[in-house]
């Protein structure tokens, strides 16, 4: 791996696949695997990690909105792209590029219909969202007779997939509500098949989901954070391999005395000399003022140094008082060798924030291709 000389998110293209592999082994030959790369492919670039998914024949792509879908599509991807929370704002835009809506409500359904009419197509492939206890968005069960009698007989849209969205795939406690959550969308999809007279495929599962519930894959199950590296338990985590690694430089090093303070509104005070370092990254970057004042810790040399004061908008400060180091020197935030899970724990937070909360200003660089 190059040594960074400036701020740099590392994207291993290895590792992606390593993961993805890895997910496959996890399914029955004949379950499609729907890839999820919105928000910038968590943190990540969505148009380099698309392309990697398609090369190898990820079955699907998911975006949150139009125009993460419409960025796909003008870098060439032709994947099919479920679009995940759709706006009747953009329903041209999904049209026009060729995206496929989730549609969760009889508000939007009438406004999909309404757009597909507009633009004269047929058997435009649309996604049905049943809400089974997220409790987030979707149809109910009622909603069943709504949708039948809307579209029977009509030839605007495919119903091509109904879905849910399961709440607390990762946790054993809730074990026995995901179980509830797993049967009540087989009742729904039985109701839906029979009264619309159409089989659509179904998928309810996310990563944590396929992890634990291997036996509700159905016809497809989605991936978003596994595919990045992370499995929301520690023995799934050691199988997988981060894909994203947050590295910066030492700017400066500073030796201060007792009682010398550092940093906004003077929020570290030194209790005796010290050595600091200034790292060229901060809460513009994405690692936010939770991080600082000893929340948050990044690695040197294979040590851990404690962020220290509060974080600046464009720099952070750490101290490496029991650290060999110098100015020049590679610093690791998260990634391999220091997990954005652990990193992310220090401020009471998820790993799912810490990645995708990097910003574009961040240079990105391939490797593993």
């Amino acid at each position: 791996m190059p040594r960074a000389e400036e701020t740099t998110l590392e994207l291993d293209l290895a590792a992606l696949e390593h993961n993805y592999n890895y997910i496959k082994s996890k399914l029955h030959p004949s379950t499609r695997l729907l890839a999820v790369v919105k928000a910038f492919a968590y943190g990540s670039d969505s148009v380099i990690i698309a392309k990697k998914l398609e090369k190898m024949d990820v079955d699907y792509l998911a975006v949150a909105y139009a125009r993460e879908g419409m960025v796909l599509r003008e870098a060439g991807i032709k994947t099919p792209i479920l679009v995940l929370h759709a706006q009747p704002l953009n329903y041209s835009m999904v049209i026009k590029y060729c995206l496929e809506p989730s549609l969760y409500s009889p508000r939007v359904f009438r406004e999909f219909l309404k757009a597909a009419r507009a633009e004269k197509q047929k058997a435009y492939p649309v996604h049905l969202k049943f809400n089974t206890g997220l409790n987030r968005l979707g149809f109910s069960e009622n909603d069943i007779d709504y949708i039948a009698d809307t579209i029977l007989d009509r030839d605007e849209l495919k119903i091509k997939s109904i879905f849910s969205h399961l709440a607390a795939s990762e946790d054993k406690s809730e074990e026995s509500f995901s179980n509830d959550q797993i049967n009540c969308f087989i009742k729904i999809a039985e109701e839906f098949t029979a009264k619309l007279r159409v089989n659509p495929f179904m998928h309810i599962l996310n990563t944590s989901g396929i992890l634990n519930f291997p036996e509700a894959q159905f016809q497809m199950v989605r991936t978003g954070i596994g595919l990045y590296g992370y499995g929301n338990e520690a023995r799934f985590d050691s199988e997988l391999l981060p894909v994203a690694t947050l590295k910066t430089t030492i700017s400066q090093i500073h030796y201060i005395e007792p009682n010398e303070s550092v940093g906004y509104n003077r929020a570290f005070r030194s209790e005796g000399y010290q050595k600091t370092a200034t790292l060229p990254l901060g809460h513009a970057d994405g690692i936010g003022r939770q991080y600082g004042n000893g929340k948050g810790s990044v690695l040197i040399n294979g040590k851990k140094a404690p962020i220290i004061g509060n974080v600046c908008m464009d720099m952070i400060m750490i101290d490496v008082s029991n650290i060999e180091c110098n100015e020049g020197d590679e610093v690791i935030l998260f990634g391999k060798g220091h997990s954005a899970e652990t990193f992310a724990a220090g401020a009471n937070t998820i790993s799912y924030e810490v990645l995708s909360g990097i910003s574009q200003r961040v240079k990105r660089v391939i490797i593993g291709t």
